[in-house]
């Protein structure tokens, strides 16, 4: 199946942003809907793309070869299966920087939001950070504590975790 260059594209975003959800591309690729999203993987990506255990969409070896796109998730194949390498967006390795560590107690998105802006003299809107939050998350380096609010710190040590800013 030969993809056109806008369908390469979008194949290195979904290799780059893996795992990722349907509002995360929907945001990268300027779409009205999540369900545009899903139209257009199944129509021209179809054989590139799988769903995870947990709904997460996620890029096959095949889609990894053809765009020559580092992945934005790497492993210590020796590890317990905790990423040794990210590739995020800018925010998301600012917020790697200032959210708590593994041993420290989990801070809420208001939190890490203070400190962002406190570090950085950047003023992201909360609910960026919040899916910021998410998004590392779900790629295995934040973990979240539910108490009142849902908080979050870091899954693995700040110095055993390799953080690239992706375009």
């Amino acid at each position: 199946m030969t993809l056109s260059e806008e369908a390469q594209d979008r194949l290195a975003d979904v290799v780059e942003l893996q795992p990722t959800k349907n509002s995360e591309l929907q945001e990268r690729w300027g779409m009205e809907s999540g369900s545009e999203v899903h139209q257009y993987l199944e129509s021209e990506l179809g054989d590139y793309y799988f769903r995870d255990d947990n709904s997460l969409i996620r890029a096959t070896a095949e889609a990894a070869e053809l765009v020559d796109v580092e992945p934005g998730i790497e492993s210590d194949p020796e590890g317990d299966g905790v990423p040794s390498k990210i590739r995020v967006p800018e925010l998301q390795a600012r917020i790697v920087a200032v959210v708590a560590g593994p041993t420290d107690r989990t801070e809420s998105v208001v939190s890490v939001l203070h400190k962002l802006r406190a570090e950085y003299d950047i003023d992201p809107e909360a609910e960026a950070v919040r899916s910021g939050l998410q998004s590392l998350r779900r790629k295995g380096v934040v973990e979240v504590e539910y108490r009142t609010v849902p908080t979050f710190r870091l899954a693995v040590e700040r110095e055993d975790l390799e953080v690239a800013v992706s375009d």
